[in-house]
């Protein structure tokens, strides 16, 4: 009983705010972009898009940049703020083994 109860204390404890922002970027539906709003930033950075998803709440862009790297965008569906850029690594060839 004593160790269940300070694990809840340590867990009560952790900013809230941390962990919500690991798991996605919930909002209403209400408040979210048009996807075309999406798009145009998307056009105003210069990428080429390939496919724009939702995943865990926030928008997901599969794009190329204006160099030709492929990266996914995380973006918050109410702000269009850019959470996160990850580079796609290109595959490996069996040349490359």
């Amino acid at each position: 009983m004593r160790k269940t109860l300070t694990i809840l204390a340590l867990v009560a404890a952790m900013p809230a705010g941390t962990a919500l922002a690991e798991e996605g970027c919930f909002v209403p539906m209400s408040e979210w972009q048009p996807r075309a709003a999406v798009v145009k930033l998307a056009q105003d950075k210069g990428w080429t898009v390939r496919r724009i998803k939702i995943d865990d709440g926030c928008y997901e862009i599969d794009a190329r940049g204006a160099d030709g790297a492929s990266f996914e965008a995380t973006v918050h569906p109410a702000t269009l703020e850019v959470l996160k850029i990850e580079q796609e690594k290109p595959e490996r060839t069996e040349e490359e083994d």
